[in-house]
């Protein structure tokens, strides 16, 4: 009893004292959450050099591999809660794509969904996977849908979750936006950043106010990067011309209410890509894996299983 209590006395006071520094400074914050959360999930932060990249990434977990690309805007730690459930059984990486998160960003490069297929490549021959699991968000879907076509006899499974690379049948709110000369996913002020958020979510995640700050300031600092991206992106049907050469067994998950990107272009991709399987999320947005982590990453387990 003594030595616990002891031990309460000492722990309170540290832990406080962090809580307490980490307020301080909304980047010591986000790197407080960031901690806490990655360690929930059983992930380390790591990096390699890949060519002129520099590619960060996140890693943990036992078992067959399972590899996890973000979409656009996004970073390795969209996937650190998903990951929660998956690395129980699964060795998970999730890299920042080469121009987002902590990975380079070189403007003489481009950063088509080619060029970047070819770089993830890079990165699982360096860090030397040889079978895993694949699955991407919107433009992650798009490459890892690309990188199934292209690297067949890696992938074991292909999830794609409100994938990009398909023209809708029912056009999406963000091509309606586009065609105004409006892009909501690019924030051009502070005041966007909560914009952003309603855009790619039905039910918003609670995020403390100074760590918001500190992420919508860090979009802003990027918006002129991630405008580059999105123009050299290229075509919006990349993945539905291909799709019907996808091999691997393929898991379809979009959110019903997506205004990124329609719901409709689930079933295009339900048509032409044969060993697949689709599942609609009710009331979710664009980020499933973000927006109601349980819940998808029960879907992928299920799949993957």
């Amino acid at each position: 009893m003594h030595h616990n209590g002891l031990r309460k006395k000492i722990i309170v006071p540290i832990g406080m004292t962090l809580f307490l520094f980490s307020l301080s400074c909304s980047s010591s914050l986000a790197s407080f959450f960031r901690f806490i959360e990655r360690s929930m999930a059983g992930l380390s932060e790591r990096s390699v050099q890949v060519g002129d990249h520099k590619i960060v990434y996140l890693e943990g977990g036992k078992g067959e591999s399972v590899l996890l690309l973000h979409g656009f805007g996004g970073d390795k730690d969209n996937w650190t809660r998903f990951a929660r459930h998956i690395t129980k059984k699964h060795h998970v990486i999730a890299p920042d794509l080469p121009g987002f998160g902590e990975s380079s960003k070189i403007w003489t490069d481009r950063y088509d969904i080619f060029s970047q297929v070819k770089r993830v490549h890079g990165f699982v021959q360096k860090i030397g996977l040889k079978n895993f699991h694949l699955a991407g968000n919107s433009m992650g879907g798009n490459i890892a849908g690309v990188y199934a076509v292209l690297y067949p006899n890696e992938v074991l499974s292909l999830g794609l979750f409100a994938s990009r690379g398909v023209i809708s049948p029912l056009p999406s709110e963000l091509s309606q936006e586009l065609k105004k000369g409006n892009n909501p996913l690019i924030v051009q002020s502070i005041s966007d950043y909560d914009k952003l958020l309603d855009f790619i979510f039905v039910k918003k995640p609670f995020i403390p106010g100074s760590l918001k700050s500190y992420l919508a300031e860090k979009a802003l600092k990027n918006s002129k990067f991630n405008t580059k991206v999105f123009t050299e992106v290229g075509a919006p049907d990349q993945l539905q011309r291909v799709m019907r050469f996808i091999r691997a067994r393929t898991l379809i998950l979009w959110g019903d209410s997506d205004r990124v990107l329609n719901v409709s272009g689930a079933y295009v991709l339900k048509r032409g890509i044969r060993n697949s399987k689709i599942i609609i999320m009710q009331s979710c947005g664009h980020v499933p894996m973000i927006e109601r982590p349980e819940e998808a990453s029960k879907h992928y387990l299920e799949f993957i299983l």
